[in-house]
């Protein structure tokens, strides 16, 4: 089989290579799937160029990914070889299972069941961005659990960095789980924001952003879902209501990010770091359920009329592909194995 992979740390074009590799058999609790769509996030080009250290060992790129299940290893219930499925956290400790090639062996409750009427870049485009936004949603003090319409009804959810792909699936999930949802772009980046189902978008960079967000939600909003902890924080703590919640799954532009001590203890406020890597599994799991709702009844749409605009590549093209999401493309970068 075609896979793509790296024995070294660095540039895209200097240590991806295409290589033919012997199809793998799963073992106990585990399934091999037949790979139609990897998805490509900011974690898999960080994890090739070493940001997150760690030693250097043969790897597959790309936690993501959507397919068919190929073969069922010993002791799996609840699926079955021709189920459609979508893979999250494929090469989590697992260097090889990554879904940059036409199979991949992973444990099952990695897989999770994907709709018949739903396409495969749908499923290679949630993964770890919608859950990512569901951990985002679900942490605030007194909050639900879990997402379902109505769960956040009443709410007022500040979502930064709209555009991307975490923050369009956090505006949808919001959405359908019938909060206020306001959202942050840059001036060039507002529509896709707004399609994606923001009730208001803002551009950050106005000077009177956060006049603008608290004439949207006077009182402050309830909890933001957070990308630039760093350049955002004073706009943050000036819409933030008391008790409100900050959760922070990445701080783009890496601007230093300082906890403003008096201005948080007048808030009562709390922040949430997310990283599924180490979230635990029950709340992905969990995630992945209400994603599946969600699915189920059409809110989580991807592509251009949706607000996520999608970009293919073949797996010949995955040095490509790389380069696009780390050149900050706008949009879900995918890389296609199959027409099926």
């Amino acid at each position: 089989m075609k896979a793509i992979v790296f024995d070294q740390l660095g540039a895209a074009d200097s240590v991806l290579q295409l290589v033919d590799r012997d199809i793998p058999e799963p073992g106990p609790g585990e399934v091999r799937i037949r790979v139609v769509v990897s998805g490509v996030n900011p974690t898999d080009w960080k994890a090739r160029t070493g940001l997150y250290g760690g030693d250097v060992v043969e790897s597959v790129p790309n936690q993501d990914g959507a397919g068919v299940v190929d073969a069922v290893g010993p002791d799996v219930d609840g699926l079955a070889v021709g189920d459609r499925v979508w893979v999250t956290l494929a090469a989590f400790g697992r260097p090889l299972s990554g879904t940059a090639q036409e199979y991949t062996v992973i444990p099952a409750e990695r897989a999770f069941p994907l709709a018949d009427d739903a396409s495969f870049d749908l499923g290679a485009s949630i993964g770890i961005p919608a859950i990512t936004a569901h951990r985002a949603l679900t942490v605030a003090e007194g909050g639900p659990a879990r997402l379902s319409p109505g769960a956040l009804d009443g709410k007022v959810i500040l979502v930064a960095g709209g555009a991307g792909a975490v923050g369009h699936a956090a505006i949808q999930l919001a959405r359908w789980a019938s909060a206020t949802v306001i959202a942050t772009t840059s001036p060039t980046k507002t529509e896709y924001a707004s399609v994606a189902g923001a009730h208001h978008v803002v551009n950050y960079r106005d000077e009177d952003a956060a006049t603008q967000i608290r004439k949207f939600a006077p009182e402050g909003v309830d909890l933001i879902v957070e990308v630039a902890a760093g350049a955002n924080n004073e706009l943050d703590l000036a819409v933030l209501r008391p008790r409100g919640t900050i959760a922070i799954y990445a701080n783009d532009g890496d601007q230093p990010f300082a906890i403003d001590i008096r201005a948080n203890m007048g808030l009562n406020s709390r922040y949430q770091f997310v990283l599924l890597y180490s979230v635990g599994w029950e709340f992905i799991a969990a995630a992945a359920e209400d994603i599946n709702a969600a699915i189920a009844a059409g809110a989580v749409p991807v592509g251009e009329a949706a607000g996520l605009p999608l970009h293919h590549f073949t797996l010949d093209q995955t040095v490509q592909a790389h380069q696009s999401v780390e050149s900050g493309a706008t949009g879900k970068v995918l890389i296609s194995l199959t027409s099926s």
